[in-house]
């Protein structure tokens, strides 16, 4: 085991939730904002419409500094966190899709050599050479999103990979084509808000106006299609995924898949109401607030995806404390739960060693520490925790001292969303022990 990342109130988990919801913003922009950029730019090759490339110098320069400054610092910080957090997860990632994401990075290379030639050799160079770099950066950035999207996938639903242990078996999983159809039309979403906000603050309002519309029906477009490709994503899903759903497993993930829908709306809303009907009122204040929207429903979207997973940090492969849960015969890997289940957590650790048991200070310290390695990444132990707070959970299904926790802990895979218990009985009175010393639920 890895040394422990402790976040008060909120979990590790959630750190990652926030950084990655954020990210979306630049890295889904980086990957359709140069589809309506050669278009545009399209248009004015072949109309001779030299007014335009105000908008196409606007619109390049926000994305070199919001996605590959910006969105450059989320990508390193989802990388940092999550590593932190669940190495081991990371681990497992790494071992099966190295070569996915080193692909990956190459697309990546592309798109920033790419844009930056585009962006300072506009004007300079001939037009239609200038397009194709334009197009060729559209198709790099796709392509990264194509690539990223199987990993991203096979975290939710491994297909078949867990019997075979194949790259391709794992990357085009059940839910990979729906996935990859409803971020690429979010791209075109994403894309229309920021460009409605820069050409509203264009010189020329007529030609403004005139991309508000363009950048609109973009984002209607986005929205519609995202919208349809989600209900197949939905239908796409494992039926123990839907029953957690929709079936009262965890209402919480109805609700994030609401508040998505209301969010999505809203949006679309805007693009109808301040693109099409009243593109004079599009502006960098309106634009913001529905900036802000957006993030809540890719918030919430995001988060339905990540509580869909419980209760595996890599579906069907590893829970979410970290613990290999089944084995993988054509990689030779093997479940770690039996292995734990008879030999104890407790011993297994490096810690343990320079504790005695039989003290009771240093039980708890035991306690603690296997608390968090099993518990804590998705809940929080502080009485007033934000996210899943293990004393008001203990309280609510009346298990508050040491024993009844302990025992309650036998009972954990008869939850859907919860893994079973992985470890002797040793780890069960530890672990009982100390949630026993945390603050009551009703205190």
């Amino acid at each position: 085991m890895y040394p422990f990342w402790e976040v008060p109130l909120v979990t590790s988990g959630m750190i990652i939730a926030f950084i990655a919801s954020f990210h979306i913003l630049p890295s889904h922009l980086a990957t359709g904002a140069f589809w309506f950029n050669a278009y545009i730019e399209r248009e004015a090759v072949k109309k001779d419409r030299p007014e335009l490339y105000d908008f196409l110098s606007r619109f390049t320069l926000l994305i070199l500094i919001f996605c590959f400054v910006i969105g450059s610092i989320t990508g390193v910080g989802i990388w940092f966190s999550a590593t932190v957090a669940s190495p081991r997860g990371i681990s497992g990632l790494i071992h099966n899709y190295v070569w996915g994401w080193a692909t990956e990075w190459v697309f990546f290379f592309l798109e920033i050599a790419t844009i930056y030639v585009y962006y300072y050799t506009l004007g300079r160079i001939d037009k239609e050479s200038h397009l194709k770099l334009g197009v060729a950066y559209a198709l790099a950035a796709w392509i990264s999103m194509v690539i990223i999207t199987g990993i991203l996938g096979f975290m939710l639903t491994s297909g078949k990979w867990i019997e075979t242990g194949g790259f391709f078996d794992g990357f085009f999983n059940q839910t990979y084509w729906p996935q990859l159809f409803v971020r690429t039309s979010m791209m075109l979403g994403i894309a229309g808000i920021y460009a409605t906000i820069v050409a509203s603050r264009m010189k020329n309002k007529a030609v403004g106006q005139e991309i508000v519309r363009k950048a609109s029906l973009w984002g209607i477009a986005g929205m519609v299609f995202g919208a349809i490709f989600t209900l197949w994503y939905l239908f796409k899903l494992p039926e123990s995924v839907k029953d957690m759903a929709f079936h009262g497993g965890l209402p919480y993930l109805k609700t994030l898949l609401c508040v998505a829908a209301i969010a999505y709306f809203i949006v679309l809303l805007y693009f109808i109401i301040f693109g099409l009907i009243r593109p004079q009122m599009a502006g960098t204040v309106t634009g913001i607030i529905i900036l802000l929207v957006l993030f809540i429903g890719i918030g919430a979207g995001e988060g339905f995806r990540e509580g869909a997973r419980r209760p595996y940090i890599i579906s069907q492969y590893m829970y979410g404390n970290q613990i290999i849960a089944r084995d993988v015969p054509a990689l030779g890997v093997k479940s770690e739960v039996a292995k734990y289940q008879e030999k104890g957590i407790t011993k297994s650790l490096y810690w343990a060693k320079h504790l005695d048991l039989d003290r009771a200070e240093d039980r708890i310290k035991a306690g603690r520490m296997l608390a968090l390695f099993l518990c804590g990444n998705c809940h929080s132990f502080e009485v007033n925790g934000i996210i899943r707070p293990l004393p008001s959970l203990l309280s609510r299904v009346g298990v508050e001292e040491a024993e009844d926790i302990a025992g309650f802990m036998d009972a954990l895979g008869d939850y859907p969303y919860m893994p079973e218990f992985p470890g002797n009985d040793l780890d069960k009175e530890l672990i009982g022990e100390y949630l026993a010393t945390l603050p009551k639920g009703g205190e």
